[in-house]
């Protein structure tokens, strides 16, 4: 586990009242963007619009959402706007070198970071409790009732 990264988990698919994440580092797959993340996610899901899926090249997108003022980039972004179904621009930020998404940012929320899961170091901290945007999740996919779901995005 990262150093100052603590968890205590009585159970891997809840989060516990007492669990403190710092630390966290993550980037893309050339290793040319790197971050560093200190301080708690705001939330933590899964996100099944198409949009994410067609960006991920998957099922759905999972993702970690972040104070700006929490997380350090290091390297060049390159960036790709989409319009979301609330109307607003999410910004789609990559590494220009090998193309791996990072992080996402949108016109209505620019205090907010949404980094992708798959570029954490270590995943593991990675415990979804909201799932949004299901009415396009593929029918293969079956969220269990450990997290809230969302027809829609929620409001």
């Amino acid at each position: 586990m990262p150093k100052g990264l603590r968890l205590r988990r009585r159970d891997a698919t809840k989060q516990t009242d007492d669990e403190q994440m710092t630390n966290l580092t993550g980037g893309c797959l050339c290793g040319q963007v790197r971050y560093t993340i200190t301080g708690e996610p705001i939330r933590s899901g899964i996100c099944h619009c198409r949009s994410c899926q067609r960006y991920t090249g998957s099922a759905f997108e999972p993702f970690m959402i972040f104070p700006a003022t929490s997380v350090n980039l290091r390297g060049e972004l390159r960036s790709f706007g989409t319009v979301a179904d609330s109307g607003n621009t999410v910004y789609r930020r990559f590494c220009p070198n090998c193309g791996s998404g990072v992080i996402n940012q949108g016109d209505g929320a620019s205090e907010m970071i949404i980094v992708l899961v798959g570029t954490l170091d270590d995943q593991t901290v990675f415990i979804p409790n909201v799932e949004i945007m299901c009415d396009t999740a593929w029918p293969w996919v079956h969220g269990g009732s450990e997290r809230k779901r969302f027809r829609g995005m929620p409001v």
